[in-house]
C-alpha cells in the first residue's frame, strides 16, 4: 500500500521536473546566461537542432538573439567570443574534450575522439610525424596522379555530354569533387585509390573483420550518415547505447553506417598488409608512415590501433577536401569579378602547358591563397563549436567576463566567429578575397580565422589539405569555364562537418590565347 501511495502520477510528474531541474540548478553559476528554452534544461534541443542538420544555425541564432554567451546545453556554455579560442583551445589550459566525442569511437579510440590527455599525447607522438615536412612532400605523387585523372574525365565529359545549345557539359561538381577526394585519401591513406574516379562512382568494399567476405557501399554516403549520427548522439551520449531501438530509422542507419565506415578501413587495412603486397611495396604514404611511428617507448602501433589511425585520416581528409572544393567553386562563380582574376593569376604563374600544376607552382600565389582562405571563412566546413571540458579539480577560470567551474563544458562557434561583424567588418557576410591582403587583415582576424581548430587538438594533417586545396583549385580554374546552372543559394546540411546537398554547373574546357 505504501509503495501505491509513492507512485502516484504526481511522484512521476515531480521525479521528472526533478530529473531536469537538478541539473539546471547544479550549475546555478550559469543563472545569468541566457538560454533557447528548453536548452538550459535538457540536452534535447541541442539534439534536436542536430537531427536537422543546422546545429551551426541555431547556435548562431541564439547568439544573435542573446549575445556573447548562450546556455546551449545544461552544462554547456557557447562562447561568441575571439578572445576565447587561446583560453578555451589554446596550448597549456589543459581542457579536455568532452563526452561528445564518445559519439565517434568505433574501431577504438584514435587520435580525433582520445580524450585522455597523456594517451593523446602518445598517439600524436606517434602519428606527428606522418605530417612532417618530408612526408608532405612524398605525399605530392599520389595527389597529382589523382588530380590527373580528375582533369582527364571532366575533359571527356566536356567533350562528349556538351549541350550543342549552350556549349556546356552539365554536372554536379559535388560529386566529382567527392570522387576526388576519396580516391585521394584511399592513395594516401590505404595505398591506393577507391577507384571512383575511373568509374565515376561512389563505391567501396566494406570487409566487417579482415577476413569476412567482402561487401560493397556507397562511402560518400556512409560518411555522411556517420557524420550526421554520431554529431547527434554526441549531444546526448547516454542515448548512445540505446539508439538502434529509436523509433527513428535516422538512427539505426547512422549506426550501420558507423560499421560500414570502420569496415571500408578494416578492408583497406587488411589488403595493404596482405604479405604479397608487402613484400614489393615502396610506398611513402600515410599508411607506411603509421606503420613506421613509435610511442615514447618505442612500441608500434598495433593492428587494431593501426586501423583505427587510419579511418581517421579517411574521415579527415575526405569530405572535408570535397566540400569545402565545392564551397570554392560555388563563391568563385556567384561573386562578380572573382572567376576572372583567379584565371588571370593562374595564365600568369603557370606554364600554358601544364594541366596539373605542381605544389611549388601554386604554393607562392597570393591570390589563389586568399580565395581558398575566404571560403574557408564564409563557409566553414566545420562549422560547430567544438566542446571542451575543464578537467576536474581545475581552478576557476574567467572567460569572456564569467567565471567557470571544473565540469563545464565551453565551445566557440566557428561559424558565428567566422561571420562576426565586429572582426571581419560590415561586409562579413560577403566574400571578398581581397580582405586576406596583407595590407588589410588585421592581426585580430588572424587569430579568429580557426578552420582547423587551433592549440594541442587542432587538425595534424592541416598542411596536406593546404597542398590538396592549392592543387586543385589552381587545377580546375587553369582548364575549365563554368557557369552557375541552378538558382538561390547552395543548400548546405550539417552533420560533424557542413556540407554542401550539390553544385549544377555547366563545364567545358579553357581555351587559351
Amino acid at each position: 500500500m505504501m509503495l501505491d501511495a509513492l507512485l502516484t502520477p504526481y511522484t512521476a510528474v515531480a521525479l521528472v521536473l526533478l530529473y531536469y531541474l537538478v541539473p539546471y540548478l547544479s550549475r546555478w553559476h550559469y543563472r545569468d546566461i541566457p538560454s533557447p528554452f528548453p536548452a538550459a534544461f535538457t540536452n534535447f534541443w541541442l539534439l534536436y537542432q542536430c537531427r536537422r542538420g543546422r546545429r551551426y544555425q541555431a547556435v548562431h541564432e541564439a547568439h544573435e538573439k542573446y549575445g556573447t554567451l548562450v546556455r546551449i546545453q545544461p552544462n554547456h556554455i557557447s562562447v561568441a567570443d575571439d578572445s576565447a579560442i587561446q583560453a578555451i583551445y589554446g596550448h597549456g589550459n589543459g581542457f579536455l574534450k568532452s563526452d561528445y566525442y564518445d559519439a565517434f569511437v568505433s574501431i577504438r579510440r584514435g587520435l580525433f575522439n582520445t580524450r585522455d590527455r597523456a594517451e593523446h599525447t602518445r598517439k600524436r607522438k606517434t602519428v606527428a610525424h606522418t605530417f612532417s615536412a618530408k612526408s608532405i612532400g612524398q605525399f605530392e605523387q599520389y595527389i597529382h596522379a589523382n588530380l590527373e585523372l580528375f582533369m582527364s574525365q571532366w575533359n571527356r565529359i566536356a567533350d562528349t555530354q556538351r549541350n550543342p545549345r549552350t556549349g556546356y557539359a552539365s554536372i554536379d561538381a559535388l560529386n566529382w569533387f567527392n570522387y576526388l577526394a576519396f580516391d585521394i585519401i584511399g592513395d594516401l591513406a590505404f595505398g591506393a585509390p577507391f577507384g571512383m574516379l575511373a568509374k565515376g562512382k561512389d563505391i567501396a568494399e566494406v570487409r566487417k573483420s579482415p577476413d569476412a567476405p567482402p561487401m560493397y557501399a556507397p562511402a560518400v554516403e556512409v560518411l555522411n550518415r556517420r557524420g550526421e549520427v554520431s554529431g547527434t548522439l554526441g549531444c546526448y551520449p547516454a542515448l548512445i547505447p540505446f539508439a538502434k531501438y529509436l523509433p527513428d530509422r535516422f538512427f539505426r542507419d547512422g549506426l550501420e553506417a558507423v560499421e560500414n565506415l570502420a569496415g571500408i578501413a578494416v578492408a583497406r587495412v587488411a589488403e595493404r598488409l596482405r604479405p604479397e603486397v608487402m613484400a614489393n611495396n615502396t610506398r611513402v604514404d600515410l599508411l607506411a608512415r603509421l606503420m613506421e611511428g613509435r610511442d615514447e617507448t618505442g612500441a608500434k602501433l598495433g593492428r587494431e590501433e593501426l586501423t583505427a589511425e587510419a579511418l581517421t585520416q579517411l574521415i579527415a581528409g575526405s569530405d572535408t577536401t570535397s566540400n569545402t572544393s565545392c564551397a570554392i567553386l560555388y563563391w568563385v562563380l556567384r561573386t562578380p569579378g572573382v572567376l576572372e582574376k583567379l584565371q588571370k593569376v593562374l595564365d600568369e604563374a603557370l606554364p600554358a602547358d601544364v594541366g596539373v600544376p605542381t605544389f611549388a607552382m601554386v604554393k607562392e600565389i597570393p591570390y589563389l591563397q586568399w580565395v581558398i582562405w575566404e571560403t574557408m571563412r564564409i563557409h566553414s566546413t566545420s562549422a560547430l563549436g567544438l566542446p571542451r571540458q575543464i578537467p576536474p579539480g581545475s581552478k576557476p577560470v574567467v572567460i569572456a567576463g564569467h567565471t567557470f567551474y571544473a565540469g563545464d563544458i565551453l565551445s566557440v562557434p566557428t561559424y558565428t566567429i567566422h561571420r562576426s561583424k565586429a572582426i571581419w567588418g560590415p561586409d562579413a557576410e560577403a566574400f571578398d578575397p581581397e580582405r586576406w591582403n596583407p595590407a588589410r587583415l588585421t592581426d585580430r582576424q588572424k587569430a579568429a580565422f580557426i578552420p582547423f581548430s587551433t592549440g594541442p587538438r587542432a587538425c595534424v594533417g592541416r598542411n596536406v589539405a593546404e597542398m590538396e586545396l592549392l592543387c586543385i583549385v589552381g587545377t580546375v580554374f587553369k582548364n575549365f569555364e563554368f557557369r552557375m546552372e541552378q538558382d538561390g543559394p547552395m543548400e548546405t546540411r550539417e552533420g560533424f562537418l557542413r556540407k554542401p546537398l550539390g553544385l549544377q554547373v555547366g563545364l567545358k574546357r579553357r581555351v587559351l590565347a
